[in-house]
């Protein structure tokens, strides 16, 4: 099935894509605009769909290869949610039902936006709206970035609130960071909380590295504040090593205290090891 102008996401097999444009001694400077959705057929049942960009080296291996066109966008995009619909809880079914989420997020227009908001709000199976919830963020821009806002906000399931939370690390929209942070500090699950700090931290951001601290003084739970130790860190090493020597020396929590010693240990600083060393000493 040939689609029409791409989403903006790549090869699905970029490593061999990049070997190839090697041995060709070629190395193209514009991306793509493309994208083909491959189905393998067998027994009369569609068992797998891959999507790869215009410019992959396809091997079929040999099997018998159709090319469909003339496939408008909104069909193609209908076509592929209906197979996401059909699957079941099996390992192959789930699988499938991956491939067509991935393909869907690689059409560019409303319809592909519409078919993944519909997946992460209401389709049976979580791990089919968690698929659906990282390509909204990755793909979709501002608006798949509020409809993934809005799922860390209100749903009821912590798994789906996790997703959520990750698929914004992968969004550029404005308001990404600061929905992370919102959950960082009011998400009802202890695990979500921890979750968004530790994404947080990957981002080292001001807002990060606020919240996170925040979170160690002000957050009611235990293994939360731990998280937010841990979180500090994934942050740059001079911002990190000094706020954990901070927590080490004073912080009133003995668990806190207790984790930042581990972890100053643990990352063989020269500021950590001086901090050992005084406090050895004294």
């Amino acid at each position: 099935m040939l689609l029409g102008d791409r989403g903006g996401y790549g090869c699905g097999l970029e490593g061999q894509k990049v070997m190839a444009a090697a041995a060709r001694g070629a190395v193209k400077l514009e991306g793509p605009t493309q994208e083909h959705v491959l189905l393998r057929v067998e027994g009369g049942s569609i068992g797998r769909i891959r999507s790869y960009s215009d410019d992959c080296p396809l091997d079929a291996g040999g099997l018998p290869f159709h090319w469909l066109t003339g496939v408008s966008a909104a069909e193609s995009v209908a076509f592929l949610a209906a197979q996401v619909s059909q699957t079941g809880t099996a390992r192959e079914e789930q699988r499938k039902a991956d491939g067509a989420i991935h393909a869907i997020a690689q059409h560019a227009g409303d319809e592909a936006l519409q078919a993944l908001e519909k997946l992460a709000l209401s389709a049976t199976g979580e791990k089919t709206r968690r698929q659906a919830l990282f390509w909204l963020g990755n793909s979709r821009g501002e608006e798949g970035y509020r409809v993934v806002a809005r799922v860390l906000r209100e749903d009821p399931s912590e798994r789906v609130r996790e997703r959520a939370v990750y698929a914004l690390t992968q969004s550029r929209a404005q308001g990404a960071v600061a929905a992370i942070v919102r959950a960082a500090k009011e998400d009802k699950s202890t695990h979500v909380r921890g979750q968004a700090l530790f994404w947080l931290a990957q981002k080292a951001s001001g807002a990060a590295k606020g919240a996170i601290t925040e979170a160690i003084e002000k957050d009611p739970n235990t293994e939360v504040k731990k998280k937010a130790v841990f979180a500090l860190t994934q942050l740059p090493k001079d911002e990190g090593t000094p706020l954990l020597i901070q927590l080490a020396r004073s912080n009133a929590n003995p668990a806190v205290r207790k984790q930042a010693m581990f972890w100053l240990g643990q990352s063989k600083d020269p500021r950590a090891v001086r901090f050992f060393e005084e406090t050895l000493t004294r």
